[in-house]
């Protein structure tokens, strides 16, 4: 177990500086095009990061997952997030940003990224804080 807990940790750090760029990122006014798809490549990488930190805080508690969908249902059931259905939301959104050629989608993305699931990664980062 405590490999798994070191590993967590360790992952977390990384969470922690990819949630500080995203943070750079969401803050920019009125993004260009090229802004935008920079704001959806941090959210790809944060994102991707929350999951993979979440997991491998689960499995120091003995927890086993697989795939980020489970790894949110069971950050739900512990109640280290509060918002199911948005990292759900979340989690679909990231499985469209191969689709950001597409400048609508692009454009509703980064609306979402900005207004809800920026919010929800900090809010984890923050939960997670607590247990280090």
């Amino acid at each position: 177990m405590k490999n798994k807990a070191i590993r967590w940790q360790q992952r977390f750090m990384n969470y922690k500086n990819s949630l500080e760029a995203l943070k750079r990122a969401v803050e920019i006014e009125n993004p260009s095009e090229t802004e935008k798809r920079g704001i959806i490549q941090f959210y790809e990488v944060t994102f991707e990061l929350a999951w993979k930190t979440t997991k491998n805080f689960l499995e120091s508690g003995g927890y086993i997952v697989k795939s980020p969908r489970e790894a949110i249902k069971k950050a739900f059931q512990i109640e280290l997030i509060d918002n199911g259905e948005t990292w759900l939301d979340a989690l679909d959104d990231r499985n469209l940003t191969s689709h950001i050629y597409d400048e609508q989608i692009a454009n509703k993305i980064v609306n979402r990224i900005k207004k809800l699931y920026f919010p929800i990664l900090v809010k984890l980062f923050d939960e997670l804080s607590k247990e280090i």
